[in-house]
């Protein structure tokens, strides 16, 4: 719960900073103006584009599960992919979002094996796609790359390589069992030792279990080529919506000189060198990349109100949503479980004995009849 209330803080602190930097820029005089005074056909284009982010990544998900033969809704899943985007917003190294998607879909029937499979399985096609189309920007503009990083190249060198290193390690612990299966015996241990876990071989055997579940989740796929193919693919479309988030507030603050592709492989700089930063939702070190490698695009002191914008769409957008959708999803789960234990306290109705139950024919002796119905069970609404 502390750290919780720290993570806020941070996130409010942050929010502040922001606000400091996009209003009281002495070069622009008129800040409130020009915030209001933007194209909104490009506003409506960076949610698009957060639209198209957050769309095809949840699509990426209902693909894989589709697959597995887990009939999980797409609205579901865009809920659950929402829920992910929150908590990855909120806790340091995003390191919450992919475990409670994972919970959220145990809830829906998805094994855990399965829903472990599928989001590790996204994430990788995520990683491979920023890896190829950030190296693929980079390569087709160099020299722009070069002025344009100026002296945060040893950053940039940094993330590229930790994103980089993220998909020989990812396959090596879908793939070889035998490691990963001593990496958990060796937690299980230590879980021993804390006295955190008081029966460690029911714990082996469980979790055994459910990674003989998730690799084989994994082999599959290995013997399904069309399906790594649509993966990749929507992953690329999920990163091109996230990148064409700046763009659209470039235009939307009617800015000019700049081409589209050096906006995007900006974007592409900004999002790889500070997403390993372990903070909520890689705070600071996404404000200071984007006043560092976009400046000379945004002129007129509009650098810090475009930082407000894009910020907004790229990161706050997702915590207000989520926010609001786990609240309600939060009062719909009491007010189920509610109205399930008023059902489950409701004694169950059988009919009264007939007054002249007539006398079976036979040895003489009278039986009643066996009242209908008697084997009705109580159903869950």
């Amino acid at each position: 719960m502390e750290r919780r209330v720290l993570n806020f803080l941070f996130i409010a602190v942050m929010l502040a900073i922001t606000f400091v930097i996009a209003f009281s820029n002495g070069e622009l005089t008129n800040a409130w103006d020009v915030l209001f005074t933007l194209d909104l056909k490009w506003v409506l284009m960076a949610f698009v584009g957060w639209f198209g982010y957050m769309f095809f990544d949840a699509l990426n998900l209902y693909y894989f599960l589709h697959k597995e033969k887990n009939p999980v809704t797409l609205r579901y899943i865009c809920y659950v992919t929402l829920i992910g985007f929150y908590y990855s917003n909120i806790t340091p190294g995003a390191s919450g979002g992919q475990p409670m998607q994972v919970y959220y879909l145990s809830k829906h029937n998805v094994p855990v094996p399965i829903g472990t499979s599928a989001i590790s399985i996204k994430f990788f096609s995520q990683q491979l796609m920023l890896v190829f189309m950030t190296s693929m920007f980079w390569l087709c503009n160099v020299s722009f790359v070069d002025v344009q990083l100026g002296g945060l190249k040893w950053a940039f060198y940094l993330g590229y390589a930790i994103n980089f290193a993220s998909i020989p390690l990812i396959l090596l612990v879908a793939l070889h069992r035998p490691m990963v299966q001593a990496i958990i015996t060796f937690i299980v241990r230590m879980g021993v030792k804390l006295h955190l876990v008081k029966h460690p071989e029911d714990t082996l055997v469980r979790i055994s279990a459910g990674l003989d579940v998730y690799h084989a989740s994994i082999l599959r796929l290995a013997n399904r080529p069309s399906q790594i193919v649509g993966m990749l693919l929507l992953a690329g479309l999920s990163t091109l919506g996230m990148v064409s988030v700046p763009v659209s507030v470039y235009h939307a603050f009617r800015m000019s000189g700049t081409p589209w592709y050096q906006l995007v492989t900006t974007a592409f700089l900004l999002f790889t060198t500070a997403s390993y930063t372990p903070l909520p939702g890689a705070s600071g070190a996404q404000e200071g990349g984007f006043l560092t490698f976009y400046r000379g695009m945004f002129t007129q002191g509009t650098i810090g109100l475009a930082l407000l914008v894009w910020r907004f769409f790229t990161y706050y957008l997702f915590l207000i949503i989520g926010a609001v959708i786990s609240i309600f999803g939060s009062i719909h789960s009491r007010h189920r479980g509610a109205a399930m234990v008023q059902t489950a306290d409701v004694p169950a109705e059988t009919p009264a004995p007939a007054e002249d139950a007539p006398a079976a024919e036979g040895n003489g002796t009278s039986e009643v009849a066996p009242a209908a119905g008697g084997n009705d069970t109580l159903e869950e609404a």
